[in-house]
């Protein structure tokens, strides 16, 4: 009896014990729930209905998969479609390829360096990506102004051509990439410093003694020891450059001949000034697996090298 007792006394003990914490994060539970599973449910719903949005949320209409029928047809929504999410894929893979390399090796000059200055450099590269995006979009193009921009002034002074960067569909996304390197490259090279000053001393110290090179340390110490870093880095790059929108709608517009036209701004596109907005639902729904199912392929490929 006395047992039994003591074990309700330590139930009940250990139910007080989660009820607290249970009750602090309720608030940021339900915010969560709220402003982001709701709307994505909704997202989600709205896929498999036809909806004008100038119409009653009440008018919509169920079609099944006819919405993402349509993503992949041979109609001029499935071409604009794949248009869109190949430009963004392009846009992705851009940004990560030179954002990563770069705030690696920024990070690594400024974690070896012995200069006082180190914390106002770090400051000064992490400010670029404070400054609000309209501000950096309007901002740079007026720097890609083909008559009144430095850009074509230096390549002038070089004796080349100029080049005509936001109006070319050959030049037009590689314009707004640099335009995001600019911005992104100084959070990253922040994240590297930190992931950098995590490695002991001592394995560099024990890479000299063994007559490895600066070289040889980077590749078989300094990557290796950063793969968290890099595996956070690239998720995280590769979230915000599906979500980029700013200098697309404030530059370009999707143009020239849909050479920028990414997702997001063909999804609002279709769903807000075509007021489709079941078939912008689908394509949304259909960014949203693409990203999870990348983001999931880096951390199962993450997962298998750390295991190796």
């Amino acid at each position: 009896m006395a047992q039994k007792l003591t074990q309700v006394v330590e139930a009940r003990r250990r139910g007080r014990a989660l009820a607290a914490p249970a009750l602090l994060l309720a608030p940021g539970v339900g915010l969560i729930a709220i402003f982001m599973f709701v709307p994505i449910l909704l997202t989600i719903w709205l896929s498999f209905h036809a909806w004008s949005t100038q119409t009653p949320f009440s008018a919509v209409r169920f079609i099944g998969f006819d919405n993402f029928a349509d993503l992949f047809g041979p109609t001029s929504v499935g071409r604009d479609f794949r248009n869109a999410f190949a430009n963004t894929a392009a846009y992705a893979v851009l940004s990560i390829v030179l954002i990563l390399p770069l705030s690696i090796a920024l990070g690594v000059l400024i974690h070896q360096s012995r200069a006082i200055g180190r914390g106002a450099l770090r400051a000064i590269l992490f400010s670029t990506y404070m400054v609000p995006s309209m501000a950096v979009a309007l901002v740079w193009s007026k720097l890609y102004s083909p008559t009144e921009g430095p850009y074509n002034q230096m390549l002038s002074w070089l004796g080349l051509p100029g080049s005509d960067w936001l109006s070319s569909p050959d030049t037009a996304l590689v314009s707004l990439v640099l335009l995001n390197v600019w911005q992104q490259a100084g959070y990253f090279t922040v994240l590297a410093v930190a992931g950098l000053t995590q490695i002991p001393f001592s394995l560099y110290e024990a890479a000299t003694l063994d007559g490895a090179a600066r070289w040889q340390t980077f590749s078989h110490v300094t990557l290796p020891l950063l793969r968290r870093t890099l595996l956070f880095s690239s998720v995280i790059a590769l979230i915000n450059a599906v979500q980029v929108f700013e200098p697309v709608a404030l530059i370009t517009q999707g143009g020239p001949v849909g050479s920028t036209n990414v997702l997001t701004y063909h999804i609002r596109r279709v769903g807000i000034e075509r007021t489709q907005g079941g078939l912008g639902s689908a394509m949304a729904v259909m960014l949203l697996l693409t990203l999870v199912a990348t983001v999931a392929v880096l951390f199962a490929a993450a997962r298998e090298r750390s295991s190796r």
